[in-house]
Formats: structure tokens, C-alpha cells, sequence
């Protein structure tokens, strides 16, 4: 009888360690589009989920948010490894005035563009989490039978702070996403 109980405990714990994780909410990347025209290849995303509710409680107390997205464009090689051609990295914080009741939306990284004030959170995060016409590459610089892919990272993090220990906590997440291969030699 007594030889039950540590089984019992064992059984506990593996039941505790089972269990699935509190529900939250996932960054994912809903929109990444790729435009082709003459001059350049240009890139559109947008992430959903850039500002958790798990977040809004620390960016109200005064703890700025911040979305980094990393865009790639690839070289597909068929029979090797592909190649990378162009790195471009934008990152934007959002911070909560207390006094004033605003949020503002600034740029960081990797553009240039003035500050976004509203009143409205989720006005804040339709200007957080969307890029609009990046331009990687000019077009003239891939050969038109190159088949080529955009990469993309995004992350959302407290303070800017996305490492192991942060994704682990809470405080971060991130989210890889391909687009499909392209050419730039249209089908006829």
C-alpha cells in the first residue's frame, strides 16, 4: 500500500507537466505581398497580434512596445544553398502617455517617418503593424529568370527585448513567414 504513493505523485507531476499552457494570443503574419513593377521589387506586411492584451496592462503603466520585421529577399538556387541578396530591418515603438491619455507610434529603425499620436489603441496598432511599400531592390538588379522569395520576421516585444528567456516569459513573441517564389519575367 505504501509503494502506491510515489507512483501516485509521479503520475501528478507528469499530469502538471502536461497540461497545455494558458491560452494567449499569437503574432502571426496575415498580409505579405510582393509588388514587381519596373523599378523595384516592394514588399507589403502586416502582423496581427503586435500589441497582446497580456501587453496593453505594461504599456499603460508606462513600458514602451516595440515591433521589429525583419524583411529578406532570397535567391532561390536550385542545387545549393540559396542565397540571401537584401536584409532590410524596421522597427517601431509605441509608448502611452498617462498624462495626456496618448499613444505614439515612432519610428526607430530603418525608416523615416514622423511620429503617430492618437488617442485610440487600436489606431496605434494599425500604424505599428503595417508596412507599406518597402522597397528592397531595384528590379534591374535581378536577372529576369532568377526565381527569388521574401522572408519575413516579425517581433513584438516589451522594452525591445526579444530573447529566449523573454518568448518564455511572456514579454515577447515572434513569427516567421515565406512568401511563394517569383520571377520577374512575366507569364505569357
Amino acid at each position: 500500500m505504501y509503494a502506491l504513493g510515489p507512483v501516485f505523485s509521479l503520475l501528478a507531476v507528469a499530469l502538471v507537466l502536461t497540461a497545455p499552457a494558458p491560452a494567449r494570443a499569437e503574432l502571426r503574419i496575415s498580409d505579405l505581398a510582393i509588388f514587381l513593377n519596373d523599378m523595384d521589387v516592394t514588399v507589403r506586411v502586416v502582423v496581427l497580434g503586435a500589441i497582446p492584451p497580456a501587453f496593453q496592462e505594461s504599456i499603460h503603466s508606462g513600458i514602451p512596445g516595440h515591433v521589429r520585421f525583419t524583411v529578406e529577399l532570397w535567391q532561390y538556387n536550385r542545387f545549393w544553398r540559396d542565397r540571401l541578396l537584401t536584409t532590410k530591418v524596421i522597427e517601431r515603438q509605441l509608448e502611452y502617455n498617462v498624462v495626456t491619455k496618448e499613444y505614439k507610434v515612432a519610428s526607430v529603425k530603418g525608416e523615416t517617418r514622423p511620429a503617430y499620436l492618437t488617442r485610440d489603441l487600436r489606431d496605434a496598432q494599425r500604424v505599428l503593424s503595417e508596412v507599406r511599400s518597402l522597397k528592397l531592390a531595384p528590379a534591374s538588379t535581378l536577372e529576369p529568370t532568377d526565381v527569388f522569395y521574401i522572408r519575413t520576421l516579425a517581433e513584438t516585444a516589451l522594452r525591445g527585448d526579444n530573447s529566449f528567456v523573454t518568448r518564455m516569459a511572456g514579454t515577447a513573441e515572434q513569427t516567421v513567414r515565406q512568401s511563394d517564389y517569383r520571377t520577374i519575367m512575366r507569364g505569357e
